[in-house]
């Protein structure tokens, strides 16, 4: 691997050194922000100029993280922050790539999956510390063009001279050595094919310079040798990778299989109304909320989003690039809808028919928000069920900023939980708790033929006193009639 900080500055790195947490933005993403810097090191030799890096075959989730690196420029040994800047000698785009699927084997050291060969490569230029205020830079990063990553410096946790001199408190910085400076909301994941981009540069108009643009291609590896701990995933685990979750987002939920969805699928949404109120249940209703396409059903595990109303600086900060809209999107999956809170306001659109299309070639089941809907005649072509709150014409930016994902939302007038079965019809939407999902459905589905039955008599002229409910000798009746249509009886 060509090391950048020796061709580039004639130094040697004995150390590469990266905070765990110092944006605001990330911690947030995390659900904890530290009181005090901490760090985890890489192997020099993970150093590279960028170009290529490769994903081992059989491994799934190698995390970009676009960071600010400083080199140090010259020995610095339990320094005064006061002067700690004046001991970075260049700054510099870094991207800190990492494997998760390796994690779990050095928990809290990342040594194997931090440090694989090209996993923090640096560049292009190495800008001089003396030429910069370090309040006053931005790192971005793009993924395949699209921007996921910006946040300037006058954001962080610690200043960066804060974090020299307490690295500095037991151990000498030497010229050479690199600190990686922690990384904003957005880092997610790349896929051979993606090209990752990260740019480090001025927001001082009176020191307008750049790093340009550090570009890295992921391609796909030989498979890794037999040995030591094998790669190990989880979905947990695909959350923080993606950024898509928080550790304290919701307690787990129950395992719904795919044939439970079916059934409560093929039940009547208002059947299942009825049976969530005779267990006590009354506000699980998605109020207001209507299908695109009139005969639109579903039955899902919940992924959810949540909008927080616009203020146009956190939009900028939030609301661009690979937002938590987008990563919402992109993570839905098979036998999961999107559930999201837009606090009942539809006066902007919360979905279109880009993203909607996506969430269907993902296989996504549903789309429900309590917000607007965008490009409705587009989407009303789509073979995905869409809730809305109404229809209209503006964007996202209007009125909402995408804030979370996989958090406890309320849409509609009730609360979702990641996990949750939400059921879709005509008669509306309404969420069921995991844990009583097995017990409605099969109530559900025997209400149904009770009404079936009930149906068929009042057509051939019966009155419903003592038909609706059953009673008395129309219970026989209808035990005789379950044995008649192969149902079985004495339910």
């Amino acid at each position: 691997m060509i090391n950048p900080v020796t061709t580039e500055l004639g130094l040697t790195p004995g150390k590469v050194i990266a905070v765990h947490l110092n944006y605001p933005s990330r911690a947030d993403q995390r659900g904890t922000t530290p009181a005090y810097p901490s760090y985890f090191l890489k192997a020099t030799t993970s150093l590279a100029a960028g170009n290529e890096v490769a994903r081992p075959d059989g491994t799934e989730l190698l995390g970009f993280e676009g960071e600010i690196a400083l080199v140090i420029g010259s020995p610095a040994f339990q320094v005064d922050p006061a002067v700690a800047w004046q001991h970075v000698g260049w700054v510099s785009a870094a991207n800190d790539l990492g494997l998760y699927d390796l994690r779990y084997a050095d928990r809290g050291s990342n040594l194997r999956a931090k440090s694989g060969d090209g996993f923090t490569p640096i560049g292009p230029a190495f800008l001089p510390a003396a030429d910069l205020d370090p309040r006053g830079l931005r790192v971005r990063t793009w993924l395949d063009g699209t921007l996921v990553q910006s946040d300037t410096t006058d954001t962080v946790l610690f200043s960066f001279a804060e974090l020299v001199a307490d690295l500095s408190r037991l151990s000498t910085l030497e010229p050479g050595d690199v600190i990686l400076t922690g990384t904003p909301a957005g880092a997610s994941v790349a896929e051979p094919g993606h090209v990752i981009e990260v740019e480090v540069d001025s927001v001082d108009p009176e020191r307008s310079t750049s790093t340009g643009k550090l570009r890295t291609s992921v391609v796909k590896g030989p498979r890794l040798p037999a040995i030591g701990a094998p790669p190990k995933v989880d979905e947990a685990l695909r959350a923080d990778a993606y950024g898509t979750g928080r550790p304290d987002a919701a307690p787990a939920a129950p395992a719904v299989d795919d044939d439970l969805l079916a059934h409560l699928a093929s039940v009547g949404v208002a059947t299942l109304s009825a049976q969530l109120r005779k267990r006590g249940l009354n506000n699980v209703h998605i109020d207001g909320v209507h299908p695109v396409r009139p005969g639109s059903t579903f039955a899902a595990r919940a992924r959810t989003l949540r909008f927080v109303p616009l203020r146009e600086d956190l939009f900028d900060r939030y609301g661009t690039g690979f937002n938590a809209q987008k990563q919402a999107i992109e993570s839905i999956g098979s036998g999961e809808v999107l559930v999201m809170e837009a606090r009942g306001d539809a006066s902007s659109g919360t979905i279109g028919d880009i993203l909607a299309l996506r969430a269907q070639v993902r296989g996504a089941a549903a789309i429900v928000t309590d917000g607007g809907l965008r490009d409705s005649a587009a989407v009303t072509e789509f073979e995905l069920p869409i809730f809305h709150g109404g229809r209209h014409p503006a964007v996202l930016g209007r009125r909402h900023v995408p804030w979370e994902t996989d958090v406890v939302i309320g849409c509609g007038g009730t609360t979702v939980l990641p996990g949750d079965v939400v059921v879709g019809g005509d008669d509306g939407v309404l969420v069921i708790p995991p844990e009583l999902a097995a017990a409605v459905a099969e109530d559900a589905m025997e209400q149904e033929r009770q009404e079936t039955f009930v149906a068929e008599r009042v057509r051939d002229g019966h009155g419903i006193e003592g038909l609706y409910p059953l009673s008395g000798e129309w219970q026989t009746a209808y035990q005789e009639w379950l044995q008649a249509e192969g149902l079985g009886g004495t339910r």
